[in-house]
């Protein structure tokens, strides 16, 4: 029982210098920068609006929480019905819940180290003595023998510095960095989808208003053949109308190969193969911009932004690894406890007197002379530091550069709508009053296709203008952190404590 008494002691050695103070710097989070806002004037409390469709004005709420499925404010059961199937069947996210499960199993089997490590082992031997030797020992007796040895050892080495605490906090801080590495594959997953979808309306949109306007050029090309036939205008004058209408019939394939790629990128989305394309299409019309933006508070941005959140996670790691470095240059301990039992047939082992035998025996060791390799990985760890801060300080700076490119952006879209949208009606109605006019004899063809060239050109900026509002509105979101915090189906955060195993 005294083997078993001073296994006791090796883990109660173990616990206690899980208490000692870990070397190396202690982690702190950085401040969230010390701003207002994220434009340099202020905002207005809402957009312009206008008559067109998706001209509604947009409330800027300041500190509106995002919710999870924030993509459902645009009132969409088809947008919904594909984001539902990207999540479950697109491969990013099961491979990013893969790596973190791989980063927390790293945590778990550091965290291992902790304790004192027992391995048991039997070992049976069949032993010839050389007897042809002059001592007695080896010349007396039988050569032939059997020895069963059964062992086992028990090795330690004491975190008295901290290093291995320092590991696992490292290796902790790694799997945050996994987590939020999924959040950000959540995002970005999401967020495609949408903007895939409003992209799709868009190329619906421009082919719809191309067949218009290729309606329109038919329809007044119609008007001139006639007033050829009665004599009223030259050839020459139907020929250029004719080269009108071809260009504008050239223009629709490329928008119909622009669309069926969209689609392909829509199906990879929902984890499909291209030849399983679903069955979900979108028009404009059928989308409906949300009416509150969130604008977070800029304190609040730096703990929503996931990409804000990995990098602090790899300042945290690289902090730790500062402690890790520094513990290999100090004195390294270790204790190993061997007790057991040898005999020359198994049935011996345990019963017979004077076969146990044991060894308790410490280690310390410290390195002299490495060459300045030790020095030199401890200098090396606080230059990665100094480069992770520097990589979390840019990360800070582009995700407010990006919530302040948002807004600009929803801002700007809707001033461009309205500009566009009257600019459309102004041009339609050029164009009838000329197609009118064409049709009495008033203009030539010139002045019809100053007319029609016009309102071709506004027609599609009012499409693609309609488009930017809700491609910028998703990208706001998206800008903003997706809600990521109020999902609902997010695994639960892990804790760890270096002192305990999980």
């Amino acid at each position: 029982m005294r083997v078993v008494s001073r296994v006791g002691c090796l883990l109660a050695i173990s616990v206690a210098t899980q208490a000692g103070c870990a070397v190396g710097p202690d982690f702190e989070r950085p401040a969230a920068p010390d701003v207002e806002g994220f434009t340099s004037s202020p905002l207005p409390g809402k957009t312009v609006s206008t008559e067109a469709a998706g001209g509604e004005a947009q409330r800027l709420v300041r500190d509106l929480d995002i919710p999870g499925q924030w993509w459902t404010l645009f009132h969409s059961e088809a947008l919904n019905a594909l984001i539902e199937q990207a999540l479950k069947n697109n491969p990013t996210l099961p491979a990013a819940e893969a790596a973190l499960r791989q980063a927390w199993e790293n945590v778990y089997a550091e965290q291992g180290a902790f304790f004192p490590t027992a391995v048991v082992s039997y070992s049976p031997s069949r032993n010839k003595t050389a007897t042809g030797v002059v001592f007695t020992a080896a010349s007396s007796g039988p050569p032939f023998f059997t020895l069963h040895t059964a062992q086992v050892v028990v090795t330690y080495a004491p975190d008295v510095f901290g290093g291995t605490r320092r590991e696992v906090e490292s290796l902790a801080a790694t799997a945050e960095f996994q987590r939020f590495q999924l959040e950000a594959a959540y995002l970005t997953l999401t967020s495609n989808v949408v903007a895939t979808a409003v992209q799709e309306a868009s190329l619906r949109g421009q082919i719809a208003a191309t067949e218009e306007i290729i309606k329109i050029q038919t329809d007044s090309l119609g008007i001139l053949r006639k007033q050829f036939e009665l004599g009223q205008v030259a050839g020459a004058d139907v020929a250029a109308v004719e080269a009108t209408l071809a260009q504008a019939q050239a223009t629709l394939p490329p928008l119909q190969k622009q669309l069926a790629v969209q689609r392909d990128l829509l199906t990879a989305l929902i984890g499909r193969l291209p030849s399983q394309e679903p069955a979900e299409k979108f028009e404009l019309a059928s989308l409906q911009l949300p009416q509150d933006l969130p604008v977070s508070l800029p304190s609040k941005l730096v703990e929503q932004r996931p990409d804000i959140q990995s990098a602090e996670a790899q300042l945290h790691s690289a902090s730790a690894s500062i402690g890790v470095a520094v513990a290999a240059r100090l004195p390294q301990f270790a204790l190993t406890g061997n007790a057991g039992t040898t005999a020359n047939q198994i049935g011996q082992l345990f019963i017979t007197p004077g076969t146990a035998f044991w060894t308790l025996a410490g280690n310390v060791a410290q390195t002299v002379f490495d060459a300045g390799t030790l020095l030199h990985k401890e200098r090396a760890t606080v230059a990665a530091f100094d480069q992770a801060a520097e990589m979390y300080r840019s990360t800070v700076i582009a995700a407010f550069q990006n919530v302040a490119d948002s807004l600009h952006a929803v801002l700007s879209d809707a001033d461009t709508l309205k500009a566009t949208y009257a600019a459309e009606r102004a041009a339609f109605k050029s164009l009838e009053i000329a197609r009118m006019q064409l049709q009495l004899g008033a203009i030539g063809y010139l002045g019809l296709l100053t007319a029609e060239n016009t309102y071709d050109t506004a027609l599609l900026a009012l499409v693609q203008a309609q488009a930017a509002r809700y491609a910028d509105t998703a990208a706001l979101f998206q800008a903003l952190g997706g809600g990521w915090w109020n999902r609902t189906d997010a695994p639960p955060a892990k804790t760890w404590d270096v002192q305990l195993v999980p």
